[in-house]
């Protein structure tokens, strides 16, 4: 009879015991799949990792609260301004200045000299040096090319004596560069030709004169007959001092005044 009571008992202390458990233990929240599952269908292997927290929803907007900018681009964002010094732009440097120009005498332009060397047709030579002072500057517009006082040189080209009892002497000269500043410039001018004078009026006045004289002479002795052969004897002898005198030389002294021309045109460089 004790064991029919017992068993009643036992019922009643197990359906309390699982009340008071189901209180104690919170129900698992709403719409958790995984709380919703049994415990008996955890996998008995190790436990599973954590998931990743959800990232928190952004807090409602208050009405009436301006709406904030939507965040800029990265592309859009402001650039660096660049605080380094621009690099100054040299100009081209500019030409040198030259330092010299090119000058031209005209051909046929005159250079007054005045002779430094002495010069005789009796004893110069062809190729003999001749020397010239120039006695006025050669400009060109107002440039001095070559100034007053420089040393012209140049040569006698031809020479010839005066021939017996007729013909004349004759002498050339031509310069060919002009000295100054202690340099030498190359020049053609047109030969200076110069003539002796000729002794031809001398020469007759030599043999009438021997016929005069020998003439009277031939007359005293042997009257006409003898004036006509004094003179043909007189004539014979002037003659003969003819033939013995030459014609005069060119003789030219220093100092002597000449004026020679360019033959080409002259190109001098001018320092400026």
């Amino acid at each position: 009879m004790t064991r029919y009571w017992t068993i009643p008992v036992l019922a009643a202390a197990l359906t309390v015991g699982a009340c008071s458990k189901e209180t104690t233990e919170a129900p698992p929240p709403a719409g958790d799949p995984a709380a919703a599952a049994p415990a008996a269908a955890a996998p008995s292997g190790p436990a599973a990792a954590p998931a990743p927290a959800a990232a928190p929803a952004p807090a409602p907007r208050q009405a009436g609260a301006p709406a904030r900018p939507a965040a800029k681009p990265a592309s859009e964002s402001k650039l660096i301004e660049n605080t380094a010094a621009t690099p100054a732009v040299r100009e081209p440097a500019a030409p040198p200045k030259p330092t010299s120009h090119q000058v031209t005498v005209a051909s046929g332009t005159e250079l007054p000299l005045e002779l430094l060397t002495s010069v005789s047709s009796e004893t110069a030579a062809v190729e003999d040096e001749v020397r010239a002072r120039l006695k006025q500057a050669l400009t060109v517009n107002g440039e001095t090319v070559i100034p007053n006082g420089s040393t012209l040189v140049g040569s006698i080209t031809q020479v010839e004596r005066a021939g017996r009892v007729q013909g004349k002497s004759h002498l050339s000269i031509r310069f060919t560069e002009a000295t100054f500043s202690g340099e030498r410039h190359r020049l053609n001018t047109q030969p200076l030709s110069f003539e002796g004078e000729s002794s031809t009026k001398e020469d007759v006045t030599k043999v009438g004169a021997g016929a005069g004289i020998g003439a009277v002479i031939g007359g005293i002795l042997g009257g006409g007959k003898g004036a006509a052969k004094g003179a043909a004897i007189g004539g014979a002898a002037g003659g003969g001092a003819v033939l013995a005198t030459r014609g005069k030389d060119v003789e030219l002294a220093s100092g002597t005044a000449l004026t020679a021309v360019l033959a080409a045109p002259l190109t001098m460089t001018i320092e400026n």
